[in-house]
């Protein structure tokens, strides 16, 4: 779609002007290539692996510098392993007279669907950036009853 604009106005805008080179820019920003302004699920989430074995699921999240208070970990009843980060970074000074304040606040969510793990063979750590969660798997019944006849 970059090559339905001829050019960007800003580097090449001619010497009069027309009041339009704002909505220009604005196009020229919306149908460039440009990965920086785009965003991802890679750059917006939190990587995750899940493992299967035969007695367990291990799912590994990467969470650099998330504490274990800022992670939400549940089970719901139908299977699915919801990971959950809420965190919020201010910083405080004592000086009076800001020009310029930030604050940031960040809420991630990753599920995944484990159609038999058992709710209650939830285990969890966090070491070094890692949450390492490991869901056993619901015992399996044998396929056949034997049934007895009269």
């Amino acid at each position: 779609m970059a090559g339905l604009v001829p050019f960007n106005r800003r580097r090449g805008a001619p010497a009069l002007s027309t009041g339009l080179e704002g909505f220009y820019n604005m196009l020229d920003d919306f149908f460039s290539d440009s990965v920086l302004n785009q965003r991802s699920l890679a750059r917006d989430t939190f990587k995750i692996d899940v493992e299967e074995t035969e007695a367990e699921y291990l799912i590994h999240a990467e969470v650099p510098g998330v504490k274990k208070e800022e992670i939400s970990l549940e089970m719901n009843e139908d299977g699915r392993l919801i990971i959950s980060i809420n965190r919020e970074e201010n910083t405080t000074e004592e000086k009076k007279n800001y020009i310029h304040k930030e604050r940031r606040s960040t809420s991630m969510s990753r599920g995944v669907y484990l159609a038999d793990g058992d709710r209650n063979g939830v285990k969890a750590k966090l070491t070094d950036g890692v949450l390492c969660v490991s869901v056993a798997k619901k015992s399996k019944e044998s396929g056949k009853t034997q049934i007895a006849i009269d």
